[in-house]
């Protein structure tokens, strides 16, 4: 879906299920991640976001859409997100759920789902239809095929176990390339934390990501650990 220029954009979430629905929170494009992440399985202690550490190597998955090649990482990326910054509320009566942003960044809201952006950082937020927690195992058979075919040059970095505020469930740590710039052309190459939550029989999805190799890690706690449904 194009709408949300000139990033990913909403997908069209039908095509992601998992049991009824892969519930996709796909970033704007060349927006700042926190760079690696912990292996393939592991644990989170609860009330605490996986922290970022180094990258993992990634198992055998499908090819990124259209079959597109890596583009070269940033050795300076751009785009960290300040240390100063303010962060402001946001609530969602569509979605049912409240989170904290980077104070002006643009809002792209549509239904349910909300991507704030600004320059090469981004997050995104949508509601699915799960009613039970994913499962390590469950997302690597279903999830991240389907987000490989979603995502140019989809290169998978990690999956572990997570419980935050906003319920128990997975992170997901993956690179692509971002979308071209409307303007220039050039693409980053992004790191995205994806988190994909359920609690009281509620989902709820929280993508965040940038170029690889950003120090956004204290912005990213920020705004996942202030994720609550309502």
């Amino acid at each position: 879906s194009p709408w949300l220029s000139p990033g990913q954009g909403f997908p069209n979430v039908t095509q992601m299920n998992r049991a009824n629905l892969v519930v996709a929170v796909l970033l704007a494009a060349g927006c700042s991640s926190a760079g690696g992440t912990a292996g393939l399985g592991g644990g989170t202690p609860a009330g605490q976001p996986s922290s970022p550490g180094p990258a993992t190597s990634s198992p055998a998955i499908p090819a990124g859409r259209g079959g597109a090649t890596a583009v070269a990482i940033e050795k300076n990326p751009p785009g960290d997100i300040p240390d100063n910054v303010a962060f402001v509320p946001y609530r969602n009566a569509a979605g049912r759920y409240t989170f904290t942003h980077p104070e002006g960044w643009s809002e792209a809201t549509k239904g349910s789902a909300v991507a704030f952006t600004e320059k090469l950082n981004g997050v995104e937020v949508m509601t699915g239809s799960a009613t039970t927690a994913p499962t390590v195992d469950g997302v690597k058979q279903q999830d991240v095929p389907a987000l490989a075919r979603s995502h140019a040059a989809f290169e998978l970095r990690g999956i572990t176990h997570v419980t935050v505020p906003a319920g128990a469930g997975v992170r997901i740590v993956y690179r692509r390339n971002s979308a071209p710039d409307a303007v220039t052309g050039r693409q980053y190459r992004d790191e995205v934390d994806r988190y994909e939550l359920v609690l009281a029989g509620r989902e709820i999805v929280i993508e965040l990501f940038g170029p690889v190799g950003s120090d956004n890690v204290d912005a990213y706690r920020t705004m996942v650990q202030s994720l609550r449904l309502v």
